[in-house]
């Protein structure tokens, strides 16, 4: 749990998913009325470029703000936890996050029958899921394991189809993380009942 002593010298930076759009940070405005809370319209799609783009605004939240806590969404915890920014961050709230990219990778080569050596001499592959398989995504995650040691929340719908509750479980007892699952929740939180669910999960931790 967040112990806020000092709400008005802490900072939170809220790193939306895919598709996704800064703007949605100021959901949380009325869950935390008395932090600063910052959402981060990256331009990149990358690990190795989006990591730079949160580790650029936590710094500079940290040139203001004692306290910076994270609310990361999707593939943007993915992308927050490439980012070297463990040391800087208090905790951290992580919906649905991309926990095991790799394995999510390989299931999308085995639906749309990629092999690694097909990969490998076309470099990038288009699908027809709308995501394109790239090489160099594919060997990024194989050489940077995730090493996340910030203190985390983690939520997670139990009807999520992209990412499975073996992977996020495994991730979870790995880091130490609390996970609370919502019993028919999507990896998409967005009805009323699931901002609901979402909104009652984060306000829990700062009693």
């Amino acid at each position: 749990m967040i112990e806020l002593t000092n709400p008005k010298n802490t900072a939170i930076l809220y790193v939306h998913g895919k598709g996704g759009k800064a703007e949605e940070a100021e959901h949380y405005k009325t869950l935390f009325p008395e932090v600063y809370i910052y959402g981060l319209d990256y331009k990149t799609n990358s690990p190795w470029e989006t990591n730079m783009e949160i580790e650029t605004a936590v710094i500079n939240l940290k040139a203001s703000y004692q306290t910076v806590i994270l609310i990361a969404n999707s593939i943007g915890a993915f992308f927050s936890m490439n980012a070297e920014i463990c040391k800087e961050i208090k905790h951290a709230y992580f919906i649905s996050p991309m926990v095991d990219m790799e394995k999510m990778i390989s299931n999308l080569m085995a639906w749309t029958k990629v092999t690694e050596e097909n990969l490998k001499h076309e470099k990038i592959i288009k699908t027809d899921f709308g995501e394109d398989l790239s090489w160099k995504y594919l060997c990024y995650v194989r050489e940077h394991p995730i090493n996340w040691t910030v203190p985390t929340e983690i939520l997670y719908g139990s009807e999520d189809k992209l990412i499975s509750y073996d992977s996020i479980k495994a991730f979870a007892d790995n880091t130490g993380s609390n996970l609370t699952i919502m019993e028919g929740g999507e990896h998409w939180f967005h009805t009323e009942e699931q901002m609901e669910f979402l909104d009652k999960w984060i306000s829990k931790q700062d009693d």
